[in-house]
């Protein structure tokens, strides 16, 4: 396998807006418009790398095309070497923060690189990672969320058949406990005692409150309770996960390795699932798999299933790929889902091409 050398020409990155066919109902939020940055990195040798963001709320984008542009500029020129990218990246934005925005920008840098290089060798990401192409477990994660237990126990069998799926994700934090009780026991009845059931209260609650609703549901054999409160309380998180015995799940909001670092350290979690856009793309999570695996916490992935389904085939503690098929429309193929499992396509890099009169369709100004 040769890998090209590649010289970086320039970056576009395209807002477009969609709109979900289940929209997110979170105790913290409602979520009827589903932002991406499409981004292409182009080089002088005419292989374009493609990856995108999915930046959860619209006006961040901004922010976020301008600082995708300013990165190219400051590359242009120079060999595409992910890390180096990454790092390049980083420190040139050091003195605004490693976090938010700044790790976004750089985390959609750096996986089109990682891209461009696969599809310059002619191979999957998996394999340019030391790995091979087959299949990943996935969970269904497209819906679930705060509805009446009826509708969520109907909806519950329809994701269930999307895909042949063994783990389904259940969103917690209604008005009251009971209600919340209610729903999971509408959705085991409906799947039957051998799906996988996943509990997320999208840091909903106040430690106070996650104390007494966790302990409340800490016998229904759950794969996971996550994020029950805010995502940096890593103190309040630490005293959840001695108290509990279903496991804790955080990492969706760890903002470089170092954050799951901090985590392994105060014993805040018994399970992580990293960003993309906030672990640092592609590289930011084989750095962050090295912390996990070494403190034995399996790993799963939080968005960007075409990116994760290719990290987890190198990940020596991966556990489950959080399924959501919210960019698929803007796709020219897809990603295969069936048996539980999504199926990494036998095509160069991640295999993302855009479908231009979807994408022309959608574009924001």
């Amino acid at each position: 396998m040769a890998v090209e050398s590649l010289t970086l020409r320039g970056i576009t990155a395209r807002p477009v807006v969609l709109t979900l066919e289940r929209p997110v109902v979170a105790r913290i939020a409602t979520i009827t418009e589903w932002p991406l940055i499409l981004i292409d990195l182009e080089t002088e040798e005419g292989v374009t790398g493609r990856a995108y963001l999915e930046p959860y709320v619209p006006k961040s984008m901004r922010y976020l095309v301008p600082a995708l542009h300013d990165l190219g500029e400051m590359l242009k020129g120079r060999r595409v070497a992910p890390v180096e990218f990454y790092d390049a990246g980083r420190k040139s934005l050091h003195f605004v923060g490693y976090e938010g925005l700044a790790m976004i920008a750089v985390a959609g840098l750096d996986m089109a690189a990682w891209d461009a290089l696969a599809r310059a060798a002619g191979v999957p990401l998996c394999v340019l990672l030391g790995g091979s192409v087959g299949p990943v477990a996935a969970y269904n994660s497209n819906g679930l969320w705060l509805k009446e237990p009826a509708a969520v126990a109907a909806e519950a069998l329809a994701l269930r058949d999307e895909g042949g799926f063994r783990g389904l994700k259940l969103r917690m934090g209604r008005d009251r406990a009971a209600d919340d009780l209610a729903a999971h026991d509408a959705v085991r009845e409906a799947v039957g005692p051998d799906m996988a059931i996943m509990v997320d209260f999208n840091q909903g609650l106040d430690l106070g409150e996650a104390l007494r609703r966790c302990h409340a549901i800490d016998d229904l054999g759950l794969a996971w309770i996550e994020e029950p409160v805010v995502y940096d309380n890593f103190e309040g998180y630490a005293r959840l996960a001695a108290e509990l015995k279903t496991p804790l799940q955080i990492g969706e909001n760890f903002y470089g390795p170092r954050d799951l670092y901090k985590a392994v350290r105060l014993h805040a979690c018994d399970l992580v699932m990293p960003d993309f856009m906030r672990i640092g793309g592609v590289t930011g999570w084989l750095r962050a798999a090295g912390i996990a695996a070494a403190a034995g916490l399996l790993m799963s992935t939080h968005l960007y299933p075409e990116v994760g389904a290719h990290v987890m085939r190198v990940t020596e503690t991966a556990h489950w790929l959080e399924w959501q098929n919210w960019a698929d429309p803007i796709l020219r193929q897809p990603y295969d889902i069936g048996g539980g499992d999504l199926h990494i396509p036998d095509r160069p890099g991640l295999g993302l091409d855009w479908d231009d009169d979807a994408v022309a369709a959608h574009l924001v100004a």
